[in-house]
C-alpha cells in the first residue's frame, strides 16, 4: 500500500486533475487555453480503449505463437508502472534497460515512460566498461538487467556506479550473482515489480491516468547514446513530444497503409532508436507486435508468425540475397540460366512501369511465368504474407531492392538518424524509387549546405545532447537546423538521395573526390564478400579491407570443413583469385579514379564483438586501425 503521506499528495493532484478538467471543458469554445499535450502515455491509453480485446503484444513459446490483448498489456505496463513508482524512482529519473529484444523490454519502456521517468536504453552487446560510462554520465538511479550475462557486467564496476539504488532482473539470476550486490543497492525480480503492481494498481486504480495526464511535451523520455567507435557516446535527449511526433509523422506519411490487421515482426536491437521505433508503432496503428526468439532463428520466427511488415537493416537484406545467390549457384545450369532469364524478364517489367507506360501483354506473360517459375518461392520464404519491408539504418544496393521487388516484396528504404528519432524520410507506398531514401514525412523539412550536406528541422528532434553543450551547439544551429553529417541532394522527382557520410568522402592525393558508400555497396553484392572499407583518402589509388564468411566459399573450394578457419582461407591463393575476380567486376562499373588496385582480406569474420555496431554498421576507423600496418603495405609499391 502507499504511505499515508504519499496518498495525501496523491489526493490534492487527484483534486488538481478534476479543476484542470473542469477548466478545459468550459473554456473550450473560447480556445484560450493551449493545454492539448502528446505523450507516450496518452497515445498508450487512447490505444488500449480503442480496442482492448483485440490482439496487442505476441511472442513465441515452444514453437507457438501467444497473444495478450490490448486490455492485458495496459495491465502490465500499469503495474510496472506504479511499482516503481512505488519502489521510490520519481519524475525525471533515470532507468537503463540492459537487456535482448523481448517483450518485456517493451513492457518496461511502457511502464517507465508513463511513471515520468526517462528510460536509458544500453545495447545488451556493450562491455562493463562502456556499460559503467552510460550509467554514470546519466546518473540512473535505477538499472533493469536481462540474465546472469548482463548482472555481470554490473557485478563488476558495481562499486563505481554512484548513482545506482535499484537492481531489477527479468530472468532468473544465479545466487552467486544476487550475493554480490551491495546491500545499499536494492534488488527486485520482474515478477517481483508485477506483483508489486499488480497489489498497487487494486489499491489506487486511478494513479496511472493520473501520472500520465500529468506529463507534458517537454518532459524527459529518453536518453539514447550514440554507438561511437571514437570517444565517450553522446546521449541524445528526447522529450515525449518529439518521440510522439515522431509517430504521427509515420502516421501521417502512411495514411491508411498500415492499420489494425497488420502484424509486425520486432527483432531489431530495441536499444537503437530503429528497433525502439519499431516496438511503438502499435501505439498508433493498432497492429499486431510479435517478438522474434533471436536474429538467428528469424526465418524460421518468419514462417511461424507470418508477418506483414517488417523493419530491419540492410546487413539482413544482404544475408538473405546471399543465401538465394549462394543456393543457385549451387543448382544444376539449367536452373542457374532460368534465374537469368526471370531476373531480365521481371526487370523488364518493372522498367516499364518505372516509366509510366503499361507492360506489353508479352511482358506480362514473361513476368507472371518468371514469378511462378522463381520468385514466387523466395516470396514463400517470408511467410507469405508480407506486404511491405522498410529498410533504414544504412544505404541498401539498389540491386538487392530489386531483386526483392521481383519477388513482389516491396522495400521502403527510408532514413533517419538516433537524433531524429528514427525515421523522418520514406519511400512512399504508392511509388518507390531505388537508390533513394524517399520524401519527408509529416512536419520534416530539409535543405543543403554549400558542402550538400543534409539540414533537417522538425518537432521529432533532439533537444540537446546530454551534459554536452558544445556538441549541441556544432549540430544544431541557431535558427534551429540539426547538421546531419550526411551527404546527398533531392531528384527531380523530389526523393532524397544519400551519397555518402560527409567524414568519410575520399580525397586523393589527386585531388578527386570519391563517396565510397557507392562502391562498398557494390562490392558487397558480390557472393563472397561479406564487409568493407574502403581507403584512399591522401592516397594515389584505392584499397580495400574485405571481410569474409566461411560458408560463402564451400561451394567453390571443396576442401573447406569445419575445422578450416578464416586466417588460413584468407591468405589462400584460390580465395584470393576469387576475390580479385569480384573486385574486377566491380571496377567495370568504375570510373577509372573510382577503381580498387589493391585489396586485403581479414583474418577474422566482422561481428558486433569486433568491428560491427549493434545495428550492423561497420566501424569504419577501428578496421583502419586494426589493420593499419596491412593498409600501409598496399602501398608501398
Amino acid at each position: 500500500m502507499i504511505n499515508t503521506k504519499t496518498h495525501n499528495v496523491l489526493k490534492i493532484q487527484v483534486i488538481y486533475f478534476k479543476l484542470r478538467q473542469f477548466v478545459i471543458l468550459k473554456y473550450a469554445k473560447g480556445a484560450t487555453l493551449n493545454l492539448v499535450k502528446k505523450t507516450i502515455g496518452q497515445l498508450f491509453l487512447k490505444r488500449s480503449k480503442m480496442n482492448p480485446k483485440s490482439n496487442a503484444i505476441g511472442w513465441i513459446e515452444n514453437d507457438s505463437l501467444k497473444f495478450i490483448n490490448y486490455k492485458e498489456y495496459r495491465n502490465t505496463v500499469e503495474s510496472i508502472s506504479l511499482a516503481i513508482i512505488k519502489k521510490g524512482i520519481i519524475q525525471h529519473d533515470k532507468v537503463c534497460i540492459l537487456s535482448n529484444t523481448r517483450r518485456e523490454w517493451h513492457f518496461l519502456d511502457l511502464g517507465v515512460l508513463c511513471s515520468g521517468a526517462a528510460v536509458i536504453p544500453i545495447y545488451h552487446t556493450y562491455l562493463s566498461h562502456e556499460v559503467k560510462y552510460i550509467v554514470n554520465h546519466s546518473e540512473a538511479k535505477m538499472i533493469i538487467v536481462e540474465d546472469n550475462e548482463q548482472l555481470n557486467k554490473i557485478t563488476k564496476v558495481i562499486h563505481e556506479l554512484d548513482s545506482l539504488k535499484f537492481i531489477v532482473t527479468i530472468d532468473k539470476i544465479s545466487e552467486e550473482l544476487k550475493n554480490e550486490i551491495p546491500e545499499h543497492i536494492h534488488y527486485y525480480t520482474y515478477k517481483e515489480l508485477l506483483s508489486t503492481g499488480s497489489e498497487e494498481l487494486i489499491a489506487n486504480p486511478d494513479i496511472f491516468e493520473l501520472k500520465i495526464n500529468n506529463l507534458h511535451d517537454n518532459d524527459l523520455a529518453s536518453i539514447i547514446y550514440t554507438s561511437g567507435t571514437t570517444g565517450e557516446p553522446k546521449g541524445a535527449v528526447v522529450t515525449h513530444g518529439a518521440f510522439t511526433h515522431m509517430l504521427l509523422n509515420v502516421k501521417s506519411f502512411t495514411h491508411n497503409s498500415i492499420n489494425e490487421s497488420d502484424r509486425t515482426l520486432t527483432f531489431l536491437p530495441l536499444s537503437h532508436v530503429f528497433g525502439r521505433c519499431d516496438s511503438l508503432l502499435n501505439l498508433v496503428y493498432g497492429n499486431e507486435t510479435v517478438y522474434a526468439e533471436s536474429i538467428d532463428k528469424l526465418l524460421d520466427n518468419i514462417q511461424l508468425t507470418k508477418p506483414t511488415i517488417m523493419l530491419a537493416v540492410p546487413r539482413i537484406f544482404e544475408k538473405i540475397y546471399e543465401k538465394v545467390m549462394l543456393d543457385i549457384r549451387n543448382s544444376s545450369s539449367l536452373k542457374q540460366g532460368v534465374f537469368e532469364w526471370a531476373m531480365k524478364a521481371a526487370n523488364k517489367y518493372y522498367e516499364t512501369i518505372a516509366k509510366d507506360k503499361a507492360p506489353s501483354t508479352l511482358e506480362i506473360i514473361q513476368f507472371n511465368a518468371a514469378y511462378k517459375l522463381v520468385f514466387e518461392k523466395v516470396y514463400q520464404k517470408f511467410g507469405g504474407k508480407i506486404r511491405y519491408f522498410i529498410s533504414g539504418g544504412a544505404p541498401l544496393s539498389v540491386g538487392i531492392i530489386e531483386f526483392l521487388r521481383n519477388a513482389n516484396l516491396t522495400l521502403l528504404e527510408g532514413y533517419g538518424l538516433t537524433e531524429t528519432i528514427a525515421p523522418c524520410c520514406l519511400n512512399p507506398f504508392s511509388k518507390q524509387i531505388p537508390g533513394t531514401v524517399g520524401r519527408p514525412m509529416g512536419d520534416v523539412e530539409f535543405k543543403f549546405a554549400e558542402d550538400f550536406e543534409i539540414l533537417i528541422k522538425t518537432k521529432a528532434i533532439l533537444k540537446e545532447y546530454y551534459k554536452n553543450p558544445d556538441a549541441t551547439a556544432e549540430a544544431i544551429d541557431s535558427d534551429g537546423w540539426f547538421h546531419s553529417g550526411d551527404i546527398g541532394h533531392f531528384t527531380p522527382e523530389g526523393y532524397l538521395k544519400i551519397t555518402d557520410r560527409k567524414k568519410d568522402i575520399i580525397i586523393t592525393s589527386g585531388g578527386k573526390n570519391i563517396a565510397p558508400q557507392k562502391i562498398e555497396n557494390s562490392l558487397r553484392m558480390q557472393p563472397n564478400i561479406s564487409q568493407c572499407v574502403i581507403i584512399g583518402d591522401k592516397k594515389k589509388y584505392l584499397s580495400v579491407v574485405i571481410g569474409i564468411e566461411k560458408d560463402s566459399f564451400k561451394s567453390d573450394i571443396t576442401s573447406i570443413n569445419d575445422e578450416t578457419n578464416l586466417e588460413d582461407l584468407s591468405t589462400r591463393p584460390e580465395v584470393l583469385e576469387i576475390i580479385e575476380k569480384q573486385i574486377s567486376i566491380v571496377n567495370e562499373s568504375l570510373a577509372k579514379f573510382e577503381t580498387i588496385k589493391k585489396f586485403y582480406i581479414a583474418p577474422i569474420e566482422f561481428t558486433t564483438d569486433n568491428f560491427l555496431t549493434p545495428s550492423l554498421k561497420i566501424k569504419k576507423k577501428l578496421v583502419i586501425e586494426a589493420y593499419m600496418d596491412n593498409i600501409d603495405s598496399m602501398y608501398k609499391d
